[in-house]
């Protein structure tokens, strides 16, 4: 069986949107507490509460900074306390999730903007390098931190594209507030826990109207959220408010496999995760289905298809090669990975190879024009299988330790402990990091794994 994720946007999708519904649908609240203490933001909890959006009762996450509270919305967050026809500052307001109340402050370059998450208090812009080397301390997977660091990255392209300048020279309000470091740093963790085969989002519900900013009246979708839904299927209805953020636009095209109506699945669970704003006749929420699809495994692998891109490159500076993935994987290829090969006049070279979703095809190919020296790209379009995978958590004499186990048909073909807990613990309890996989492996067996 394999098992899928689909995020239901009828009133679009923002960072603490998404966490809320991953939340409500069994995500782990002490797991994600943990990366967020790992993160080393002084004074930054998180928290959630049940709430109630027209009818619906949802899950609320917010994170609090010294004891305030950051509002993200929605195209209906007030987060700075700009109501409608407040002022969006958008340089990705990361302040977002709910339909009617994204307030993206969007700071770039030299702009000095101020973003009051409720109350006053002035967020300190960071730029992309601190960002990353805060991202790079969270307790996750090392391809988790990468992925995490690369949609950072994707964000500030997008915005240096927008006004024209170099990325080296972007400093994000978004990028650089405290609930956008929270909202996708752990909403990578969350994934990594849910671990599905395969996301499916809905056509996205972008909202309408305009907001203003800086920079004069801009439409709704903002700029950025344009840039960043490229390729995704969008529509406007209901009021005149924002609903796609565009730290819910980088998240759902960086995970969705693909676009559209609920795919053949057996649900088993439901999660409703809250916007700020509760909207009149319309449920300010996101809704995210867990299930698994009926077919054998392989059977539904080969339903699922991805494009594979390569090239080989043998003039370009190495130190060039780790942005590349870098960016690659930020823009939502599956997976980057090099390989040593010998080309003409004996020259040695690097294959590059990028496996991502069909839809991400333009994207990625620009991508590897613009970071690397090659000249050409071969594109050839191709099925995957990948097994049920799922990551438990189980207790050792040394601590918790993540196992992810992946299944076939239901078969346990491989429980792998995740490196990172391991080394840490070991470390902890000066003990060889082998010593440590050998009690997580032990503890899975011993809970009957």
């Amino acid at each position: 069986m394999a098992k899928i994720l689909y995020l239901d946007c009828f009133s679009g999708i923002s960072g603490d949107m998404l966490l809320g519904a991953l939340l409500d649908a069994g995500a782990p609240f002490d797991e994600l507490e943990r990366v967020v203490a790992s993160l080393g933001l002084d004074g930054v909890s998180i928290g959630r509460e049940r709430v109630d959006r027209a009818g619906i009762g949802a899950t609320k996450f917010r994170v609090a900074d010294g004891g305030q509270q950051h509002h993200h919305e929605h195209p209906d967050h007030d987060h700075e306390g700009h109501e409608h026809g407040h002022q969006h500052h958008h340089d990705h307001a990361e302040h977002e999730h709910g339909p009617g109340g994204h307030e993206h402050a969007h700071h770039h370059h030299d702009h000095d903007h101020d973003h009051d998450a409720g109350g006053g208090r002035a967020h300190h812009h960071r730029g992309l390098s601190e960002i990353t080397a805060i991202v790079d301390r969270a307790a996750l997977p090392a391809a988790a931190r990468k992925r995490a660091a690369g949609l950072f990255r994707r964000l500030a392209e997008v915005e240096a594209g927008i006004h024209g300048v170099p990325v080296e020279e972007v400093h994000l309000h978004e990028v650089g507030a405290i609930d956008s470091i929270v909202d996708i740093t752990l909403a990578v963790a969350a994934m990594e826990w849910l671990a599905p085969d395969r996301v499916v989002a809905s056509p996205l519900n972008v909202g309408s109207g305009t907001v203003v900013c800086e920079h004069g009246e801009l439409p709704v979708p903002a700029p950025a959220t344009v840039e960043l839904l490229a390729g995704a299927p969008v529509y406007a209805r209901g009021p005149s408010v924002e609903l796609v953020t565009p730290t819910g636009a980088l998240l759902v095209t960086a995970y969705a496999d693909d676009y559209g109506p609920l795919p053949p699945m057996r649900v088993d669970r439901i999660g409703y995760g809250a916007g700020d704003r509760d909207l009149p006749a319309r449920p300010n929420v996101l809704r995210a289905l867990v299930g698994e699809t009926d077919e054998a495994p392989a059977e539904a692998a080969a339903a699922e298809r991805v494009v594979v891109l390569e090239c080989e490159i043998d003039d370009m500076n190495p130190q060039l090669y780790g942005v590349l993935m870098e960016r690659l994987t930020g823009a939502g290829a599956f997976d980057v990975f090099y390989a040593p090969i010998q080309m003409k006049k004996n020259r040695p070279g690097t294959l590059v190879t990028v496996v991502a979703p069909p839809e991400r095809r333009e994207a990625l190919a620009g991508l590897l024009f613009a970071e690397s020296t090659t000249i050409g790209v071969r594109v050839t379009e191709t099925a995957r299988e990948r097994l049920d995978r799922e990551v438990v958590t189980v207790e050792t004499p040394i601590g918790p330790v993540r196992i992810k186990v992946a299944r076939r048909g239901g078969v346990v073909v491989n429980a792998a402990p995740e490196f990172e807990d391991c080394a840490r613990l070991a470390a902890e309890q000066g003990l060889p990091v082998k010593a440590a996989q050998a009690l997580a492996v032990r503890a899975w067996l011993d809970a009957g794994g």
